[in-house]
């Protein structure tokens, strides 16, 4: 995602929109787009499969659970174009349980900028090596500008009928860099709601009652994530 004050996930809090304060990894112009620049995705999905043919050419297999509810593309704040796709286990009323965001996003050849994220946990799924974040927030405490990714999901969602179950969401981002340069990601954010935990994003913050719990909640989320999907090139 592109670097930006506050997370393009916390855009995605509005979905409730990217997260405040949460690190992007991005280079973004800090004025507004002049168009989107919208596109057709090129990716394609089918039998729970979405293929990628280059940056990178791979294959995403996600469980039967996760249905696929559709893909946008478009130019992400005039530097790099980004891809999303979006599988959700949701009920009958549109609610999401579980989803996987996965976006593919590269800087356009107008620029030089290059992705940077802080590594301070990698994992490998299927031979790519993936940088994983994790955190729990509350949908409502962020708002994103309406330019940016997560604002752009939470709508195309928002016109499917979903949104999350519940304010509280546990999000876990992967982030996979494909080329020797940084100037192209394969992003995947799994996330999960937070009430059938009984528990709340505030009361997993380092000064929460919760605090405690939260290494180990992480560590079962990031399972659950890699469990979710298998990945081949």
């Amino acid at each position: 995602m592109i670097r930006t004050v506050r997370s393009a996930i916390a855009a995605f809090l509005l979905l409730p929109g990217a997260i405040a304060g949460q690190s992007s990894g991005r280079d973004e112009n800090k004025k507004p787009p002049a168009g989107d620049g919208d596109q057709s995705p090129v990716r394609t999905v089918k039998d729970q499969v979405l293929t990628s043919k280059e940056m990178p050419a791979v294959s995403l297999k996600l469980d039967k659970a996760f249905k696929y509810v559709g893909g946008q593309a478009f130019i992400l704040y005039d530097v790099a174009r980004a891809e999303q796709h979006f599988f959700v286990d949701a009920d009958d009323k549109g609610r999401i349980n579980r989803m996987y965001w996965i976006q593919f996003e590269g800087y356009l050849p107008s620029n030089t900028h290059t992705y940077r994220y802080k590594e301070t946990k990698t994992v490998k799924i299927g031979g790519l090596e993936f940088i994983a974040d994790a955190w729990a927030r509350n949908l409502k405490e962020s708002q994103g500008r309406p330019d940016s990714d997560g604002s752009r999901a939470r709508a195309f969602l928002d016109k499917k009928g979903h949104r999350m179950a519940s304010d509280d969401v546990l999000f876990q981002r992967l982030v996979h860099l494909v080329d020797e340069g940084k100037r192209n990601e394969l992003m995947i954010i799994y996330m999960e709601d937070l009430a059938p935990m009984k528990l709340t994003a505030k009361e997993l913050a380092s000064d929460g009652r919760a605090a405690a719990q939260w290494e180990e909640i992480a560590k079962g989320l990031l399972e659950r994530a890699v469990k979710g999907l298998e990945i081949s090139r």
